[in-house]
């Protein structure tokens, strides 16, 4: 039993922490080829560059139940049929490690084998992942992948995969440059949002209380009244910095690779904890218990205060860190909202939230008669609290639904997430009434007027939304729009406001030789706000509608999680000489994007011939309809001009 509990724990140790250093100095290469047995199947050998001569694992080893080498395989529909085994004859060893039991491992040549049988279509060539365990002494490395592109013969082409060489860059038409593009959301109008967030942040148990006591410290218990007052400004500069500084890791990613914007915000596995995170800090803001950061992280920061430069940053910190079960909440929204609009808006609102967190503690400073004039703490900030976990579940609700949508689930079709916000709503409007009372309401305690006032809003703002959850055409809630599901993705047959388009570029390319018209294609995304304000807000007006009705419409989701069929995976180099992977729909055309338009945005719109030909220059979120119909015009007069 300790034998097995040791190697379990060194095991995920590694796993989990690895060692970096080593694994540099330790270069082990791996080169992969197939070769065809029968039809559909194919015996794939792998061999080895260990030019350090470290012990790499039998792959049929194990320790305890976990295996040293594996094959992963992009497809469930291919089969393994002979396992992975080694062709040469290797050393036994006692590995320091494990003494107890003892290993096959080579240090020199190595060659690998197994058989696989696709099920489906062949594909001209596929990236597997060969997982292997190597060591040497007391260094242990288990579960390391090594990705490897293999190709097939036989194997049919990328049936399916959209050409990706650039189209033309010179548009026939460019409108005379009047149609202009306004960005997804303006630094501005962001910074606006984190400010207004970090406002509400202010009112928070958590922060609200610390403004006079933290502001006194510096104008009372100082014997130098002047530099007391400096030091508060340089808290709230302290605090904005700490904030904008949460921003540096996103600009480093975004220099790497700039669609990981559009990653961070549809990725599954995310949504899905930002859901379940959300859902935990609104029970806690409801009262049934208290979130608190780890108490060592908290005083580590407050020993570390003093009356010096230094130590007012760490006081600033320490607020920070104090506040979180408050601010964090805001701040996910803030930094999953604006995920998809690069690293200078996520900047933006970051720097907007640390002003009105940072602000009023150098105001107060510099007029520390103005501290008379804030109201003092009471029951209201229970009550700013509770509302903040209403909204908290209003939110979650939003990246749950972008985990569905982007993965097909078909869990929370729109009317049932309107449904859900109704029943949020109306529980608000409920506790705001007094109806209903939560652990650290005073039950005896009345209804204030401004409550009153704020319950009426909220139910106002219900039965506006209420129409959602019906199959009418009063069902487009435009003031919302971006926050639910699309139109189509309805719990009814025949969506009254849903006019499907088509969702592949070649289908588009064939009815447009057909039918002889242009085609506009909307890069698009299940997870992406301003698409849906285009779809739900543009097109929806009648001189728009009947100029897209002469084009052929297609939508290309960029954020489409689904897996391609196998034999339409394949890896691309490009124009920058980065080879990447396409395995599903939404790979296929982020990629298809941004090498033909050198555009990673969306929405993104192109209007083109059935031979690749640009009408005229693409545009993105162009709110205004006016405008937009103006840019559909200019492709549709190209068009013509062409014909003739």
């Amino acid at each position: 039993m300790a034998s097995t509990m040791r190697i379990v724990s060194v095991i995920l140790l590694l796993v989990l922490f690895g060692s970096p250093s080593i694994a540099q100095e330790t270069p082990i290469a791996w080169k992969a080829t197939s070769t065809r047995v029968k039809d559909n199947s194919y015996r794939l050998q792998f061999t080895v560059t260990n030019p350090e001569q470290w012990q790499i694992y039998s792959p049929t080893a194990d320790f305890d139940g976990i295996p040293a080498g594996g094959l992963q395989l992009p497809d469930s529909s291919i089969r393994v049929i002979a396992p992975l085994q080694a062709l040469e004859k290797g050393n036994r060893i006692n590995s320091q490690l494990f003494p107890e039991k003892e290993y096959t491992v080579y240090t020199n040549e190595l060659t690998l084998t197994t058989e696989i049988e696709f099920t489906e279509a062949v594909p001209a060539e596929m990236e597997v992942g060969l997982m292997y365990t190597y060591g040497k002494n007391e260094a242990f490395f288990p579960g390391e992948v090594a990705t490897l592109n293999i190709s097939f013969e036989g194997g049919a082409s990328k049936a399916g995969a959209i050409k990706l060489e650039k189209l033309s860059s010179a548009p026939l038409n460019t409108c005379g440059g009047e149609i202009k593009t306004e960005e997804k959301g303006s630094i501005f109008t962001i910074f606006l949002l984190g400010l207004l967030g970090g406002l509400f942040a202010l009112l928070t148990p958590c922060v609200f209380p610390m403004v006079p006591l933290t502001v006194s410290y510096f104008t009372k218990h100082n014997d130098n009244k002047k530099r007391g007052r400096q030091l508060a400004i340089l808290y709230g500069l302290f605090i904005f910095l700490i904030y904008v500084s949460f921003s540096i890791p996103f600009h480093l990613a975004g220099n790497v690779d700039p669609t990981i914007y559009n990653e961070i915000a549809t990725n599954v596995y995310l949504n899905v904890a930002f859901f379940l995170i959300f859902l935990f800090f609104a029970i806690s803001f409801f009262g049934y218990y208290e979130i608190t950061l780890p108490g060592a992280l908290a005083n580590s920061t407050n020993a570390r205060q003093g009356s010096g430069i230094l130590g007012v940053f760490f006081m600033a910190l320490t607020l920070a860190i104090v506040s979180f079960s408050c601010t964090g909440p805001i701040l996910g929204t803030l930094l999953v909202g604006t995920a998809t609009e690069g690293a200078w808006p996520l900047t933006a609102g970051l720097a907007g939230f640390g002003v009105a967190l940072g602000l009023p503690f150098g105001l107060f400073a510099l007029f520390p008669q103005w501290l008379n004039s804030l109201p003092k703490s009471g029951s209201w900030l229970n009550t700013v609290k509770v509302v903040l976990g209403f909204i908290e579940l209003a939110l979650a609700l939003k990246f749950l639904s972008n985990a569905d949508l982007v993965s097909h689930w078909s869990l929370i079709k729109r009317e049932v997430f309107f449904g859900a916000w109704i029943l949020i709503f109306l529980g608000l409007t409920a506790y705001l009434m007094g109806w209903i009372r939560f652990p650290h309401d005073n039950p005896n305690e009345s209804v204030s007027k401004p409550r009153k006032v704020l319950a009426a809003a909220v139910l106002l703002f219900t039965v506006y939304i209420a129409p959602g959850v019906t199959n009418t055409r009063m069902a487009n809630i435009s003031l919302v729009s971006g926050f639910p599901p699309p139109l189509c993705y309805s719990i009814y047959a025949h969506p009254v406001n849903c006019e499907e388009p088509l969702k592949d570029f070649d289908a588009a390319v064939e009815k447009a030789k057909k039918e002889n018209k242009p085609i506009l294609i909307d890069f698009t995304g299940w997870a992406c706000v301003n698409c849906r304000k285009m779809e739900e807000n543009v097109w929806t007006q009648p001189n728009v509608q009947a100029l897209m009705a002469k084009y052929i419409l297609v939508s290309l989701y960029v954020d489409d999680k689904q897996l391609l069929p196998v034999d339409q995976q394949f890896s691309y180099t490009t124009q920058s000489g980065a080879r990447v992977s396409v395995k599903s729909v939404g790979d296929k055309w982020s990629l298809f994007q941004t090498e033909n338009f050198n555009a990673t945005s969306q929405p993104w719109y192109v209007a083109m011939t059935a031979d690749q030909q640009l009408l005229t220059a693409p545009v993105g979120y162009v709110p205004d309809p006016v405008a937009y119909a103006e840019w559909l015009s200019c492709g549709l007069n190209a068009f013509d001009s062409g014909k003739k």
